[in-house]
């Protein structure tokens, strides 16, 4: 990858002197900022913006180890070839005019590809903007010539994105706005060879990049991105577009069906500790709160000091905070004696620090410079949020003087800035010089600095080898015999004896096939009762009328059967269960995507399980670490934590269970979902109370 990003020479296939046109905008960004030769390529001219002109590039002399595409798509695997032909290492294809338009685009992709897999030459794009690399100053694409207006500020931030044009107008705006400096921007198109791996791992040891931000269409190898974002300090966010519903269509359990809509990608990123945006600004902003604080460790603390001139903003803030995993920070008796030495004496200081009677008795510089110093050096702060005003009021900040305070004491300030727009141009500007956040609204102040402070620790772990690893972990149990030798949706009973074989805590139960057998059951088990029919082909049964519960005597339980036997209308045989009494339900299981392979689901389950849809998703092989970060994301999180005078659930419990499921998924490949609703919560302790098992037909496995 190094010719990508530090090439000794560079040809331009589909080079031009029309000033308007994609061919010359290369050369002319090539001839501003970068140092080594440049070759334009084009059989019609001898010069090209000062650089000797080849008919060929074949014609292209030393050194030259870098080529930049701009013909027409029907040329490229042409130009590809002729490119291998003369050893050149690397190829960015800015031509547009393939996978993205078509059936016929995508047979010129796949014909050039083939060229690359054949030749090994290294291939970025197509359909692309190249790289721009603030630091060196190299601009490989063609962005307009206006990003030299902006002065190309440098900053700690690379970007990838899989868009070309808004690679390339995003990047105008942040710069001319002032918003942020950037490492690197990395437009990857359509990814024919080169995509977010190969460039992701070349971020992480770049010098120069602190944190990585992406915007993705696609995941190219989601278990190998895992991978790399886990092997990081650096942090990473993404904006993952084209969310995929995963086949939710064919799913025959809740487990599938919830997998929809991004979810599977969601919880690959959580566990991966990757942080997500939801929109391109929140993408930056998450970007660039994370590089300015590269250096402070994840978890950092969530206890914040709020400094405004405006009580109202001090309560927004407060209230937003709460959303946000933060906390208002409890002042020590020596804080509050410092600010009360800038507040009126009818006043007694709080948190937020409504600074505006300060302010009237002693100015804005003092006021803000005495309050920054207070809560700087209270150990009950682990951050501060510091509104400002720019143009007017009195309420000129000294902005250096507040950043060296906090820089001091090692505790990451962020400011929320309003005014007169020219002012506030200035302000965020040296704001960015001084590397403070700034923001121009509360709110997103506030979530940027909760992903910062709440930001989960990432951790190493090797997911291709574990899967193996996790495996053998599995006892061996002549019921799971049936995951090899059956096919197709296998019924609650055997499914719930392949969960107690390897350990899963399931419902005492028997299958019956008769009134007499099931008074028998009942004698076993005691009241009260379940009767379940397991119909051939009903994967649900309570839509189909085939669960009874609360069944406390034998009349009951002859109602039931009777019932049942009756809706059946045919082959089938009735399970009894024991009743498992338990206030919380939940859902856990396992799907099998074709892309990221066996993922862990556990949720709030029962008959709400998809009309609330509160679930999360891990990878599978997991770790126990890994499954109790899944729990604790969930929302009905306070459920299991006591809620009310409920028994709090045994997570370590719950988590085996997980990792067991995980275990299970990469074992046994032919097993497509897992599915156990509801896993009733009893005396803390989870039980499987019904459970699904769907294996691979014939020659559907992996």
């Amino acid at each position: 990858m190094e010719f990508f990003f530090r090439p000794k020479g560079i040809a331009v296939i589909g080079a031009t002197p029309s000033r308007q046109k994609g061919g010359n905008i290369i050369v002319s960004n090539l001839k501003t900022g970068y140092s080594g030769p440049v070759y334009p390529v084009n059989p019609r001219y001898k010069e090209i913006e000062g650089f000797t002109c080849y008919p060929s590039v074949a014609d292209v002399p030393d050194p030259v180890d870098l080529a930049i595409v701009f013909v027409a798509a029907h040329m490229v695997p042409r130009v590809i070839a002729d490119c291998a032909g003369r050893h050149i290492p690397g190829v960015m294809i800015q031509s547009a005019g393939f996978a993205e338009t078509g059936a016929a685009g995508e047979a010129l992709q796949q014909q050039t590809q083939a060229i690359a897999e054949k030749t090994g030459i290294r291939l970025w794009g197509p359909n692309c903007m190249g790289l721009v690399d603030t630091h060196l100053r190299f601009v490989f694409s063609t962005v307009t010539p206006a990003i030299w207006d902006t002065g190309l500020p440098s900053g700690n931030v690379s970007l990838i994105a899989q868009s070309g044009m808004l690679a390339g107008a995003f990047l105008i705006d942040l710069m001319s706005h002032g918003t942020m400096g950037i490492a690197k921007v990395c437009s990857i198109g359509n990814k024919m060879d080169v995509d977010e791996n190969d460039l992701l791992e070349w971020l992480i040891h770049d010098p120069d990049t602190a944190a990585i931000g992406l915007y993705l269409e696609s995941l190219t190898d989601c278990r190998r991105f895992m991978a790399l974002c886990r092997s990081t300090s650096k942090p990473v966010v993404i904006l993952n577009g084209g969310k995929t519903a995963g086949g939710a269509a064919a799913a025959q359990s809740h487990t599938a069906s919830l997998s929809a809509g991004g979810a599977l990608v969601a919880g690959a990123m959580a566990q991966a500790g990757v942080v997500t945006a939801d929109g391109f600004y929140q993408l930056t902003d998450f970007s660039r709160t994370l590089g300015m604080y590269a250096h402070l460790p994840p978890r950092t603390g969530n206890r914040v000091a709020v400094l405004t001139y405006t009580g109202a903003a001090g309560i927004v803030s407060a209230d937003i905070m709460d959303r946000h995993g933060l906390e208002l920070s409890q002042f020590s008796d020596t804080t509050l004696k410092t600010l009360q030495t800038v507040f009126p004496e009818w006043m007694p200081p709080a948190n937020p620090v409504d600074m505006w009677p300060g302010i009237l008795l002693n100015g804005s510089q003092k006021t803000y410079e005495t309050a920054m110093q207070a809560v700087c050096g209270d150990p009950g702060v682990e951050a501060v949020v510091v509104h400002c005003f720019a143009g007017g009021f009195s309420l000129e900040v000294d902005l250096k003087r507040i950043a060296e305070t906090a820089g001091k004491t090692g505790k990451p300030l962020f400011c929320w800035i309003s005014g007169e727009r020219d002012r506030v141009y200035a302000f965020q500007k040296s704001a960015q010089q001084l590397g403070i956040p700034v923001f121009r609204e509360v709110m997103r102040a506030v979530e940027c600095m909760g992903v910062l402070l709440n930001r989960p620790q990432v951790m190493d772990t090797d997911t291709a080898s574990g899967a193996t690893a996790n495996g053998r972990r599995l006892k061996q149990d002549p019921r799971l015999g049936v995951l090899t030798s059956e096919t197709g949706v296998l019924d609650e009973s055997v499914s719930k004896q392949v969960l107690e074989a390897c350990g899963i805590p399931v419902v005492e139960e028997k299958p019956v096939t008769s009134l007499e057998e099931a008074r028998q059951a009942a004698a076993d088990f005691g009241y009260p009762l379940v009767a379940k029919g397991m119909a051939p082909g009903v994967s649900h049964k309570t839509e189909s009328n085939l669960v009874h519960l609360g069944i406390a005597s034998e009349q009951d339980l002859d109602t039931a059967v009777t019932a049942l036997q009756q809706a059946m209308k045919g082959p089938g045989r009735i399970l009894v269960q024991k009743q498992i009494p338990g206030k919380i339900e939940l859902v856990a299981g396992v799907v099998r995507d074709p892309r990221l392979g066996p993922c862990v689901m556990c949720g709030l389950g029962g008959v709400f399980a998809e009309a609330l849809n509160d679930t999360v998703f891990g990878v599978a092989p997991l770790t126990l670490t890994d499954a109790l970060a899944m729990i604790d994301r969930l929302k009905c999180r306070p459920m299991l934590e006591g809620y009310r005078g409920n028994d709090p659930v045994d997570k370590n419990a719950l988590g085996r269970i997980l990792v067991t499921l995980g275990d299970l998924g990469c074992a046994y490949p032919d097993i497509q979902e897992i599915d156990i609703n509801p896993l009733i919560i009893h005396k803390g302790t989870p039980v499987a109370v019904d459970a699904l098992v769907v294996l691979a037909r014939k020659g559907e496995s992996e």
